[in-house]
């Protein structure tokens, strides 16, 4: 009994642990390269400048768009364990579906991206 009461209390703390890391603000995880620039109740505007060999902590974003300022070559570490490689091209502009992920600069040179988060819309927000 008391086997099935530790395995109990073990995967409701592994359940609690993963739904915060995946609900994580990129902001204040990744105080250092992620800054809040605006927001509303409609958008939230992020400024990242990720140096080269440097990896952010899991966070997560709503659907977004990505305007890259300075392209460099990145690596994504996605909730699900699938690692991805790619580059971001200077002036590049992307969108993305609601992730949660851990990015890494595996450039040599420093990545700086804006970021456009996008809330969702309800109907007071529509009135404005």
């Amino acid at each position: 009994m008391r086997f099935i009461i530790s395995a109990v209390i073990a995967a409701l703390s592994f359940i609690a642990w993963t739904t915060s890391v995946s609900a994580q603000d990129p902001a204040v995880v990744n105080a250092k390269t992620i800054k809040v620039k605006f927001e509303n109740e409609r958008v939230r505007v992020l400024e990242a400048e990720l140096p080269p060999g440097v990896k952010g902590q899991v966070h997560s974003h709503p659907a977004y768009v990505i305007y890259v300022l300075a392209g460099g070559k990145y690596r994504n570490y996605a909730a699900d364990g699938k690692t991805t490689e790619g580059e971001f091209k200077t002036g590049d502009v992307l969108y993305r579906d609601p992730l949660t992920h851990a990015a890494e600069n595996i450039g040599t040179t420093t990545m700086h991206l804006i970021l456009v988060e996008l809330k969702e819309a309800n109907a007071e927000t529509l009135k404005n």
